[in-house]
């Protein structure tokens, strides 16, 4: 089995090469990984110190590009692998093993999606919230799993399609709700922590952006005739104000 990780990055020099050791890091046993880098023309050092790595990136790709969806879209079309994966330029896996614990999951040749858990943590690596995702529940209801955290069979996006561009803040969720709810894809919740993601994510960026990516996602649910729930935004804050709680 092949696990395509695609990275995309903009400017990244700060952090990119702690995500580089983070996946050279990965104990890769039974299965082969494609680590795709889709970057947008970087003015920084991103690009530079990604030459020290070329021996862990199978495919690298520096050009403009129209957001950070049109990019993950890029790095999808170039993935050969029968998994897709994404780590942020910013991020890095908690341990060694996440891609192997994630590759035994795929080993049910009948499972579409594999996703688990991630961390939020600040710029000094302190963990503020975790995202502990849990049993799949209703996404109108306020329940979603973490992007990051998310691993899908490559045939999923070769019928059902990749990112809608047109969601600029939340396609991600647009995408795992047609893959986990309109397609009904076979799926398993991994209970372990995959990822340490950096706070200050485009939907989390300012209230203006939070307003947005609310108003995306209600457009998600009407997309595909899908009504949320009586306070579905409530629902939605109440997790993410319990996981900062706890």
């Amino acid at each position: 089995m092949k696990i395509s990780l695609i990275t995309v990055s903009f400017n990244s020099e700060k952090t990119i090469e702690q995500t580089f050791r983070s996946v050279k890091n990965q104990v890769i046993d039974n299965f082969e990984l494609e680590y795709i880098l889709i970057d947008g023309l970087s003015n920084d050092r991103t690009l530079e110190i990604s030459n020290n790595y070329n021996d862990l990136i199978s495919i690298k790709v520096s050009e403009k590009d129209s957001g950070i969806y049109n990019a993950m879209n890029k790095g999808i079309k170039y993935a050969t692998g029968d998994v897709i994966g994404f780590l942020n330029s910013d991020d890095t896996f908690v341990d060694n093993y996440v891609l192997q614990s994630i590759s035994k999951c795929f080993a049910d040749k009948d499972l579409d999606i594999v996703y688990g858990d991630i961390n939020y943590v600040n710029i000094s690596g302190k963990i503020i919230r975790k995202w502990i995702t849990g049993e799949k529940k209703s996404f109108s209801a306020g329940w979603h799993p973490a992007h990051p955290a998310f691993y899908a069979k490559k045939e999923l996006f070769d019928s059902h399609g990749n990112f809608d561009e047109s969601f600029t803040i939340t396609a991600d969720f647009d995408l795992m709700l047609r893959f986990m709810e309109v397609f009904n894809s076979t799926h398993k919740y991994l209970p372990k922590i995959f990822v340490d993601m950096k706070l200050g994510g485009e939907s989390n960026q300012s209230l203006n952006n939070i307003l947005k990516g609310n108003k995306q996602i209600i457009s998600s649910f009407k997309k595909y005739n899908i009504k949320p729930q009586f306070l579905y935004t409530q629902r939605r804050w109440l997790r993410k104000l319990v996981q900062y709680i706890n």
